[in-house]
């Protein structure tokens, strides 16, 4: 984000504790019935490992409302005043409806704070009034508007227009607004988003100041306009291909996608659907009727609480139960480690995790059909070799009918604290869709420094045919992504290079000046991506040179369209757009550099 201030963590010191009991109406699911205690072992003499029941209460941190609830509105301005400066605080909040029409509410949303419908489709539960974020609390700057979420829901704006003015690791998922949606702050300021996926807009959608955005298998009754990178992927109204005049990449489709698991009603039944994959889509799955799937009922699932560690995490998951993870803090010693194909680990409300000791948090197994969605990684204060394993070292299994998906995982290293991981996100498997991650080194914050919070590298791909649909990864003290599997594709992709180099020396990576923001291995033959961007703001030596954004092996299979670079206000300044070839960066203008075609 550009030119953030000093003082950028203008929060309280402290969060309100994340098991408090605010008043509303938190709900309570039934555990599944029958489960009796295992009879101790004959054999040990010792009992045998307790069972854990599927199912249960979603914990005080997520609230739940129906039309006829008491006081919404007053309870949305209590979260959101605890919440809207709490950029590092340890609050988390996920705010549910049930089907029903709602009236003359606007819910703002602050830090760590999602709200989602609990229909099947985003029409069963409509807010004639506002979800809304705003930047007042930044004076009017939007670039640190983080870590919130708005899903499946429709919205009537009171006065026609919707405003999400927010940056990354804010989707906007299954959202159905009968007008206009303003993607910029109260003013125009600053903004750096953003993603929306399987969603309507009737109306016209107005990014104005918004520097990039990426939108999927969506509708727009019309976009306005276009600051640097604004790329769309089977969009019903997207505008017409023009790069980079205005900036507009579009693919009528999406090669391959599957949306995000989400929680649901059936009846007074607590549910999980799990989309169905596609290929080839356009569109939204719900607008024609009830989408492609499988329903999962919540005993099926283990619902977490953040006092559950490592250990009690990997018991469930043996046991063959998922993991829905709600709203907190979650210290893990150890990797939770996802064995099984076909499961699911669902986050509500921001749910992080915090490995211990230098442990990976999360590890997957070169299995079928894994989905991981709505879950922070958070660095710890000892160097984590990786936060997030996606198949082990060497996987090679063809996942392509049934591929294991990443879905708005975000990834943090520094900012709350100290945290270091010599790689933040390794993908081993083959065929896995990665679907709107960020994955952060923090310019600003608590613990940061360019030895504070090391982190060499942001996102490893090795496996073969994985496909990436909104990738922001940033700040990185190396390489940024660092793509080694053949086959691969992207579909957006928005960086920044990290602001805090002490100088020329620090960045120098052999001959070349500077790691590339996305790299491209010498040994891959086949590679296609589309609107990609790199950004530098070296403002602790603004002299530093950067000699690309992008490198990659100039061969037949390799493909990349529509590139940028930027430096912006002129701190540093790109020699190059890929390897040598684009015009330089100049002066303090801010204008990006483009390539249209590599090679």
């Amino acid at each position: 984000m550009p030119n953030p201030p000093t003082d950028a963590n203008d929060g309280p010191s402290s969060g309100p504790s994340r098991r408090k009991v605010l008043g509303a109406a938190a709900v309570a699911v039934p555990a599944a019935a029958g489960l009796a205690a295992t009879l101790p072992s004959l054999a040990s003499g010792a009992p045998a490992a307790k069972k854990l029941p599927g199912g249960g209460d979603l914990g005080p941190n997520v609230l739940v409302f129906d039309p006829d609830t008491a006081g919404i509105q007053d309870k949305l301005d209590e979260i959101f005043k605890k919440q809207e400066k709490a950029q590092f605080d340890e609050g988390r909040y996920a705010l549910l409806f049930k089907p029903g029409k709602y009236s003359g509410l606007n819910a703002q949303l602050g830090f760590y704070t999602s709200i989602m419908g609990l229909g099947l489709s985003p029409d069963d539960t409509t807010i004639n009034g506002d979800v809304t974020v705003d930047a007042g609390w930044f004076d009017g700057n939007a670039t640190q508007n983080f870590w919130r979420s708005a899903e499946n829901l429709a919205l009537v704006p009171k006065n026609g227009t919707n405003r999400w003015a927010v940056s990354q690791a804010a989707p906007f998922r299954r959202m159905h607004v009968k007008g206009g949606l303003n993607l910029a702050p109260d003013g125009y300021g600053w903004a750096s988003g953003g993603y929306i996926a399987d969603s309507r807009i009737d109306g016209e959608v107005g990014p104005y100041s918004q520097q990039q955005w990426y939108t999927r298998d969506s509708s727009v009754g019309k976009w306005k306009n276009a600051v640097w990178n604004m790329v769309f992927s089977g969009v019903d109204g997207a505008p017409a291909a023009s790069y980079p005049d205005p900036p507009y990449t579009v693919l009528k489709t999406t090669p391959i996608s599957r949306e995000k698991p989400f929680l649901y009603l059936d009846g007074k039944d607590y549910k999980v659907f799990v989309p169905a994959k596609r290929t080839e889509s356009s569109g939204t799955t719900w607008d024609s009727g009830t989408p492609k799937g499988e329903s999962l009922p919540l005993d099926k699932f283990y619902v977490a609480k953040p006092d559950d560690d490592a250990k009690t995490l990997n018991a469930a998951l043996e046991q063959g139960l998922h993991l829905l993870l709600t709203p907190g803090i979650y210290k893990v010693d150890a990797p939770v480690e996802i064995k099984r194909e076909n499961t699911v680990v669902l986050g509500l409300g921001y749910a992080t995790l915090v490995p211990q000791g230098g442990a990976t948090a999360m590890k997957v197994a070169d299995v079928d059909g894994v989905r991981l969605a709505g879950i922070l990684i958070d660095a710890g204060k000892e160097n984590s070799e990786t936060l997030l394993e996606v198949g082990p070292k060497g996987a090679s299994k063809d996942h392509s009918g049934n591929p294991t998906s990443v879905q708005d995982v975000f990834v943090r290293i520094g900012g709350a604290g100290v945290g270091k991981a010599t790689t933040s996100m390794v993908v081993n498997s083959n065929d896995t869709i990665v679907d709107h991650v960020w994955v952060w080194r923090a310019d600003h914050g608590d613990g940061v420094g360019w030895e504070t919070n090391r982190a060499d590298y942001g996102v490893r791909v090795n496996g073969d045919s994985v496909l990436a649909t909104g990738l922001f990864v940033e700040h990185f003290n190396k390489y940024d992504v660092d793509w080694h599997g053949d086959k691969g594709r992207t579909i957006f992709f928005q960086n920044e290079k990290a602001y805090d180099a002490p100088n020329q020396e620090a960045i120098q990576n052999g001959d070349t000046k500077g790691f590339a923001g996305y790299r491209i291995d010498d040994k891959v033959t086949t590679h296609e991506g589309w609107g990609l961007g790199s950004y530098c703001f070296y403002n602790v030596d603004p002299k530093i040179r950067q000699g690309h954004g992008f490198e990659a092996p100039e061969k037949e299979g390799v493909k990349l369209h529509n590139l940028c670079v930027v430096s912006l206000g002129g701190k540093g300044q790109y020699e190059h757009v890929i390897n040598k070839t684009g015009d330089p960066t100049s002066g303090e203008d801010t204008k990006p550099s483009t390539v249209t075609s590599f090679p």
